[in-house]
């Protein structure tokens, strides 16, 4: 089994590593396949628009509104009346300078420029808005539409 080196009653020192790796290779897989399962978040149907990728400077705050109004935080809940004072907070200890706003398309117009009005009361100018990207209409469908 690789254990002794030729001369009775002595062993040889080396580790055989084989197992070792074939475990190792196995749970990479099982954390491969589970990782993208584990994320959280909230179902929010973002509005189809063409747009460019938004620079990011570092890590953004999001702020998130689904169909039913409800404002998130960083996936934290959330009153408008709060909102301010917590980017207040953030802005003054330096923990951001730039947010996105995740509307779900359903959402109240009024509820969505409520939180960009908090957003910029709060004094963060960098506001982006989060939206799907639409794929390019072919000229073929685009004729075929208006019929």
């Amino acid at each position: 089994m690789g254990m002794s080196s030729g001369k009775k009653g002595s062993y040889m020192g080396d580790i055989n590593v084989t197992p070792l790796v074939d475990v190792m290779l196995v749970l990479l897989i099982i954390f491969m396949v589970t990782a993208p399962m584990m994320t959280k978040g909230l179902d929010v149907k973002l509005p189809d628009a063409q747009a460019k990728a938004i620079p990011q400077k570092k890590e953004p705050v999001v702020i998130s509104v689904n169909e039913k109004g409800a404002i998130f935080l960083k996936d934290k809940p959330v009153s408008e009346g709060t909102l301010t004072l917590k980017l207040t907070e953030m802005k003054s200890q330096g923990k951001t300078d730039q947010v996105l706003l995740m509307a779900d398309r359903d959402a109240s117009y009024g509820v969505v420029a409520r939180v960009v009005a908090a957003v910029r009361e709060a004094g963060i100018e960098d506001l982006g808005l989060v939206t799907e990207p639409t794929e390019r209409e072919t000229p073929k469908k685009a004729s075929n539409r208006h019929r």
